[in-house]
């Protein structure tokens, strides 16, 4: 029994390590029209141009689902606000549909209860994931020490710390 423990306690403090040191997750979840939600007499298009969508983000559309409802559309129909052939159908009648950018092409939608020609509409350009920041050449021994000391030492010294820990708790 106390071996299941301490190896529970070394696998626990081992993900502990590796989750430290993995990069951070990138996607951003957007609601769309902050806090005025989907709804009409608002500018989607000053709102969208003060945001910067990546591939992998998610839209949140909220919004009275007796009122409005969510179409994407192609380019064409966005611009007329037609609704005749959506691309895709996103109200599920509840008032809260999410939209992941999954696809690296820009994204529109309307509203198809006239609210269109008011401005209820979305254009969603999505800007192509930077590249990770290249490193720069070692430029001395202390700062590949530097390295070493934030990348392997202190995450080693939390799992040591944890399995000692586990030690104690067990005698």
């Amino acid at each position: 029994m106390g071996r299941s423990k301490f190896a529970t306690a070394v696998a626990l403090a081992f993900c502990a390590t590796l989750l430290v040191m993995l990069p951070e997750v990138s996607a951003k979840r957007y609601i769309v029209g902050g806090n005025m939600g989907w709804t009409s007499n608002y500018n989607y298009t000053l709102w969208a141009g003060n945001q910067t969508f990546y591939l992998g983000d998610w839209l949140f559309f909220v919004y009275d689902r007796n009122q409005n409802d969510i179409l994407e559309v192609n380019k064409t129909n966005y611009e007329t606000c037609n609704a005749e052939h959506p691309v895709h159908n996103y109200t599920t009648g509840v008032g809260r549909d999410v939209v992941e950018l999954n696809v690296t092409h820009d994204r529109y939608f309307i509203s198809s209860k006239g609210s269109c020609y008011g401005g209820m509409k979305l254009h969603v350009h999505l800007t192509p994931i930077p590249p990770p920041p290249r490193a720069a050449p070692a430029k001395s021994y202390s700062s590949t020490i530097s390295v070493l000391r934030t990348q392997l030492v202190i995450p080693a010294v939390f799992t040591i710390a944890a399995i000692w820990d586990s030690l104690l708790l067990h005698v």
